[in-house]
């Protein structure tokens, strides 16, 4: 889950081509001169680097898997808990080191694993590692604490196939943000408030808000995030990020802490296009203990391949006013100005947009209580049946109301001042079975309408490719499980008034200056191709992210060359 704001940002539509000669990916550069580190020609710099320089560098010699894991710990270290506090990272794995050096060893011998061997990645602290390996798994509760799940995660385990270190668990909103209503997004016990790095206290948003605000400055190659409804796109956009929301089913959940098994899904936080198709090509695929992951087509495509500028030619693009104009209009004339310039980018990109390609059923699934009753009946069975598959819990919990009490009972650890909601728990405690017919309808009504007079219905009608919309509009696919890519956008102007979120001992702001947001675009089940392709034109044709950077402080200074031994001499 997550919590929804709105973005703003004076943009023209010439700010929407931007060249790809504006864009600094030059090796051996800094993207801020001011705080360039020591550098030699070759490096990539750790804020923007791609996955693919990365693996060029690995590949050349220019530095190590274990020289990598080392600038990334360091860069953690400067930002995390010192400096500016972000508490991004929860915790960082023990044997990263060890695990680059084999990795590095294996490449010496001409043996890589796959795409990603020698990459660090950072995993959400609620999808499950080996539990030999020395990190917890808690949805960022002290509840979980020093519990051990039997196996990895199946989308770690799919990282760890394709050569991935990884590098340690991203803090998140605790349980996902599914505890309570009145708890700011980004909170969690064991890792306090994290905070966004485009502005001192801005709102990460969540509950993947740890990981995007990881990838958002280099403390990793890349994320994962899990989202039920708008826990990766909303973190992706207020952090200035790519993410992809994949369809229920397409990446397996087992070993990840759940919310519910009709929306929850798991998902690539990124810099790029690029490297989020090449994440999500590891990570998709079927799942013995994940019975969702059998409706998956029988063989799934190379996600990079949809990297291709023609297809927008060919695409046809609706737009759904009718389903977020409220939000639109909401978010002012700066957000509105440059919603309209993407939508004049599209189109001189060659697709047909159509607007208005309204969904019809938007009224009554938002004046339902259908995705409400669904998550709560599911949360109080799935997570009994995920506390009871841990070989080992210290809090002895096993239920929904074991949780409860748990927290009832250490409000030190989990309910400090202005932090003790668990309304939402409590709300989800009191429903009953899961043989409800009230839920049973839930699920069906709410399919109906987000789905066969929703979503389908829209695309069907107008012979559409994709729907697109601004990032954070997400209960709409969320119910239906359909997937979701977003892009950066634009940025509030300097002068936005930074407004509270709340009443906490941590204050948090949305909006802020420089705030982020995106744009997205949805799709049908299993479309990803198509998103992933219109996604990546018109990044390419606009490069929005490095239209501003992260606030100073806030930005590593740690290059490759601080890590590398005998850096000097090779000046």
């Amino acid at each position: 889950m997550r919590m929804k704001s709105s973005p703003h940002l004076t943009l023209g539509i010439l700010s929407a081509f931007v060249t790809v000669l504006a864009h600094p990916t030059n090796f051996g550069r800094s993207l801020v001169p001011e705080l360039r580190s020591v550098c030699y020609a070759g490096l990539p710099d750790l804020y923007e680097a791609s996955i693919a320089e990365l693996r060029a560098g690995l590949e050349a010699g220019d530095f190590t898997s274990v020289d990598l894991v080392k600038a990334y710990l360091a860069r953690i270290d400067e930002v995390n808990l010192r400096g500016p506090a972000l508490r991004a990272v929860l915790e960082t794995n023990p044997s990263a080191l060890a695990q680059a050096a084999e990795l590095d060893k294996q490449r010496q011998q001409g043996k890589p694993k796959g795409p990603l061997h020698g990459i660090p990645i950072l995993v959400k602290d609620n999808i499950a590692t080996l539990p030999e390996e020395g990190m917890n798994t808690t949805a960022g509760s002290y509840a979980l604490l020093g519990s051990k799940f039997p196996r990895d995660a199946h989308v770690a385990a799919k990282l760890r196939e394709a050569g991935a270190i990884i590098l340690g668990k991203a803090a998140m909103s605790e349980w996902a943000y599914f505890r309570g209503s009145d708890l700011p997004s980004g909170w969690s016990g064991r890792g306090g408030q994290c905070t966004n790095a485009y502005f001192p206290g801005g709102n990460p948003s969540g509950s993947s808000g740890g990981s995007g605000v990881a990838a958002s400055i280099g403390l990793c190659a890349a994320a994962l995030g899990t989202e039920t409804d708008g826990s990766i796109i909303s973190p992706c956009q207020q952090n200035n990020l790519v993410g992809i929301k994949p369809t229920v089913g397409l990446t397996s959940r087992s070993g990840v802490i759940p919310i519910s098994s009709h929306q929850d899904t798991v998902g690539p936080m990124a810099r790029s296009v690029a490297d989020a198709a090449l994440l999500l090509s590891a990570i998709a695929g079927p799942d013995q203990f994940d019975n969702a992951t059998s409706a998956q087509p029988t063989t799934l495509p190379d996600y990079t391949a949809a990297l291709d500028l023609a297809f927008i030619k060919s695409a046809r693009i609706g737009v759904p006013r009718s389903y977020y104009d409220e939000a639109l209009t909401e978010s002012g004339q700066h957000v509105k100005e440059a919603f309209e310039g993407a939508l004049r980018v599209l189109k001189a990109l060659g697709a047909v947009v159509l607007d208005p390609a309204d969904i019809e059923s938007t009224d009554q699934l938002s004046q339902s209580d259908y995705e409400a009753t669904v998550l709560g009946h599911d949360f109080k069975a799935e997570i009994a049946t995920y506390l009871s598959s841990l070989v080992s819990n210290p809090s002895g919990a096993l239920t929904l109301a074991d949780l409860i009490a748990f927290n009832d009972k250490h409000t030190d650890l989990e309910k400090p001042p202005t932090y003790e909601s668990q309304s939402v728990f409590l709300e989800s405690e009191s429903t009953s079975s899961t043989s409800d017919p009230v839920y049973l309808n839930a699920i069906e009504n709410g399919r109906i309408f987000a789905r066969t007079q929703g979503i389908d219905a829209a695309l069907e009608k107008h012979n559409l490719t994709a729907l697109v919309m601004l990032a954070g509009e997400t209960s709409l696919p969320a119910v239906a499980g359909y997937p979701i890519v977003t892009v950066p956008l634009g940025f509030y102007p300097n002068d936005t008034a930074a407004v509270p979120v709340g009443n906490h001992t941590v204050q948090t702001y949305d909006p802020h200056p420089n705030r982020p947001f995106g744009i997205q675009f949805v799709g049908t089940a299993f479309s990803e191709v198509s998103l992933i392709s219109l996604a990546y034109a018109f990044e390419q044709a606009t490069h929005h992210r490095l239209e501003k950077l992260a606030y100073p402080a806030a930005i590593p200074k740690t290059q490759l060359a601080d890590v590398l031994p005998n850096a000097n001499a090779r000046l």
